[in-house]
């Protein structure tokens, strides 16, 4: 009975390997070759000028095509030998036919040598529904194409794929895949492994949701490319990922028939992917075979993760004797018979799918290790893929009326530090220099390296990266609270690919802040460049920033003579030599960009003094510069400032708070000052000199007992009248505050974006 029905089990195993395979067919679109009028052949695909589709559609304005300066004629074309670039919102629409189907969405990036730098480039990419990257900007150390792989779901018969500049900057891509998957490809629903490990829930609707391709490994195999997977993927060698390599040794690579069972076919992985294989490294006669092998995979922290774990036993000589453990983030194991979830049948691959939830660490671990079940004492593993699970999110694509865009203007990158850093506030901090380390005596990078920090002490001092000690983020990356080995707190800066920041912008800010000492300087203690790092750590100031004191109950609020103080101090530091005040490189917000900007596109010193002015209103009013969700006259708070003081009611927009506290005459000089700061015309507004002096005038006043009138103009010679307190010499300067997006413009001194944030550090008095 048996020799009948063992023929019938594989005639029908067979069947459905046929009819699974048969069900799926290599697709003939979309495959886009951007930038072009060309079509390009490449790996059973032809990838189709995006000027020559009907199917596929762009936006025409504000977009150009690029092609590499350095090709040669008669060379064999590539798809990353041309691009489109996009100056505004812009998007690439195609026509599905096949809804409610999972697809394959990848995006082709490659800085090539051209008449645009493409490399500067930082922009977001969206969906209609979901975020897929932001502040992407071609960052590639080996300078090789850079492809983005997602999948997910389209219900409808129009996928738009929304490139957004960031402003003054641009978007590109030189190349674009949309194809559906195979069937089941992806499962609705996995097991659920949460960070107490699993009670058996299950993860639902994953296909309603966004996967991002984060890891794809030939685990003890080379690195496959397009041209070894039948889905065009890319995997590559396990071993830079191993814990401990001692533990671990490549299997012999299998050469005969592999076995596709039920779900399991030749879409699911490259055959390599099976035939290959990591084993323990098990020493004959040792004590000490009881190990596990280990493989990290840095992850998004607190993100939950889709993965696929891949094996075939193609390693053991008997059919039933293998069974070893599955452990995956320390929180959960399995055990793996091979032979029973093989279908009983020898060189079979299968395969198990998770959703897993990351850790603070950023770190997720999976490792394999023996089972005392086992004939054989060994545990392998043949592939890992890991997926970012990424939920819907709210995307402002410029399609909708009403929503305010939040404009960046990026010349060197990296000031939204200002934002996280922004306005601390800190009572008789000393500046402390690190001494957990020896400095090196020589380098030859010309970078003062005496505040080198090594990697391991920036992951001492911040846990590993403890996401519950991040205190801010934004475009250029995480902040995070830390304490040295000598108790010393500070503010780890650590940018992040994508950021805009570069290494030059990032070696000119070491350059900067290490040479200056200034009691209004935020103080830079330490760097590390260790393992492609850029790391700034700087000393801290706990007592919230301006922002939390001005719009946050939760904090003290500042009075009257306080504000005033904290602008003293900002439009003082840094003075240098002569010089009465300093100029700062360019990264400026919408709200508080100086206006000529937008009719010039020339940032100049006194763009410094325009944006000053709006942080004096803020400091006055206690409100954001741009609040979209006020009335459309008082959205922007410049021009509802200067609009309130023409007619004669700036009072009913000062902050309640302190309206009492304030003296009429230190008020109506203090409106003067921020009125002329906001001057349209650049040349009619002061010098920072002149506002230092008037606001030094309008502190005087609020400190004056009796009523004095203020001078018209800040020029007349009031010092015969006032003695003006010299604010520099009053011991409470030392707590100091730095402004979130404040004295943000001016490129006229070429300073670069690392003295942006050195000027930004306020003096705030009692």
């Amino acid at each position: 009975m048996k020799s009948i029905l063992l023929p019938l089990v594989f005639l029908f195993q067979f069947s459905s390997i046929l009819l699974f395979s048969s069900a799926y067919t290599l697709p003939d679109k979309y495959f886009i070759n951007c930038g072009s009028d060309t079509n390009i052949k490449s790996v059973n695909r032809v990838f189709t000028g995006d000027l020559n589709s009907s199917s596929v559609s762009f936006t025409k304005k504000n977009s150009s095509p690029v092609q590499d300066s350095n090709q040669v004629a008669g060379q064999t074309e590539t798809i990353y030998q041309t691009a489109r670039v996009f100056r505004r919102t812009s998007l690439y629409e195609f026509q599905i036919t096949n809804t409610n189907t999972t697809y394959l969405v990848r995006l082709h990036f490659f800085a090539f040598p051209s008449t645009i730098n493409l490399s500067t480039s930082v922009f977001d990419v969206s969906t209609s529904e979901f975020s897929l990257l932001r502040n992407f900007t071609f960052r590639n150390s080996t300078n090789a194409p850079t492809t983005k792989e997602f999948l997910f779901s389209i219900t409808s018969g129009k996928f738009d794929i929304y490139f957004l500049p960031q402003v003054s900057s641009f978007a590109f891509v030189n190349a674009i895949e949309v194809f559906p998957a195979p069937e089941s490809f992806i499962p609705d629903t996995a097991l659920h492994i949460t960070s107490s490990g699993s009670n058996g829930n299950y993860y639902k609707e994953i296909v309603s949701k966004v996967l991002y391709t984060i890891h794809r490994i030939n685990v003890g195999g080379l690195t496959l490319t397009e041209e070894n997977d039948t889905l065009w993927r890319n995997w590559v060698p396990d071993d830079s990922y191993l814990y401990n390599s001692n533990n671990a040794k490549n299997g012999a690579s299998y050469t005969g028939k592999l076995n596709y069972m039920g779900r399991v076919n030749e879409y699911t992985a490259p055959d390599f992917v099976y035939r290959t294989s990591k084993q323990m490294n098990i020493v004959d006669g040792s004590q000490s075979n009881d190990f596990i092998i280990t493989w990290n995979f840095s992850v998004s922290k607190n993100t939950c993760h889709f993965i696929r774990v891949h094996f075939c036993n193609v390693v053991s000589p008997l059919w039933n004797s293998l069974t070893f453990n599955l452990f995956i983030a320390g929180k959960f194991t399995k055990e793996i018979n091979t032979y029973d979830e093989a279908d009983r049948w020898f060189h079979a691959p299968f395969y198990f799918d998770f959703v897993v939830d990351s850790d603070d660490s950023g770190i997720l671990n999976i490792s394999v290790g023996p089972n005392a079940k086992s004939e054989v004492e060994n545990a392998i593993l043949n592939g890992l893929e890991i997926l970012e699970i990424m939920e819907k999110s709210v995307i402002n694509n410029g399609t909708k009326k009403g929503l305010v865009l939040v404009v960046v203007v990026s010349v060197l990158g990296g000031l939204v530090f200002i934002g996280v850093l922004a306005v601390f506030i800190f009572f008789g901090l000393k500046k402390y220099r690190m001494d957990c380390w020896s400095p090196p005596i020589n380098d030859s990078n010309s970078l003062n390296l005496g505040l080198k920090v090594p990697f391991g002490e920036i992951q001492f001092t911040t846990k590993n990266f403890d996401s519950n000690l991040v205190i801010g983020k934004g475009g250029f990356g995480t902040v995070y609270k830390g304490i040295l080995r000598n108790g010393v707190k500070v503010a780890v800066k650590r940018s992040q690919p994508g950021s805009g920041q570069g290494l030059s912008e990032f070696q000119t800010e070491i350059m900067v802040l290490s040479k200056i000492h200034n009691r209004h300087l935020v103080s830079l203690i330490g760097y590390c460049d260790e393992r492609s790092e850029m790391i700034l750590v700087y000393e801290f100031m706990e007592k919230g920033t301006l922002k939390d004191h001005l719009y946050d109950s939760k904090f003290p609020c500042l009075s009257w003579k306080q504000r005033l103080e904290i602008c003293v101090g900002a439009a003082r530091g840094p003075p240098d030599h002569d010089q009465t005040h300093v100029s700062t490189a360019v990264k400026g917000t919408f709200g508080y960009l100086d206006p000529e900007y937008f009719r010039t596109q020339r940032l100049t010193d006194k763009s410094d003094v325009y944006s000053f002015g709006v942080v004096l209103l803020e400091v006055l009013c206690a409100r954001p510069a741009i609040d979209p969700f006020l009335p459309r006259d008082q959205v922007n708070l410049a021009d509802w400032g200067k609009l309130c003081k023409n007619k004669g009611c700036l009072e009913d927009i000062v902050d309640p708070l302190i309206k009492d506290q304030i003296n009429p005459n230190s008020l109506k000089k203090f409106a003067e000052t921020f009125e002329k700061c906001l001057e349209e015309d650049s040349s009619d507004r002061p010098t920072m000199g002149d506002v230092l002096w008037d606001l030094e005038y309008a502190l005087q006043l609020q400190q004056s007992p009796t009523k004095r009138e203020p001078h018209e103009d800040s020029t007349t010679d009031a010092s015969n009248v006032l003695t003006l307190p010299n604010v520099r010499r009053v011991p409470s300067l030392s707590e100091s505050i730095v402004v979130e997006d404040s004295v943000l413009n001016s490129d006229s001194l070429n300073i670069s974006e690392s003295e942006v944030f050195s000027k930004l550090r306020i003096a705030n008095a009692r």
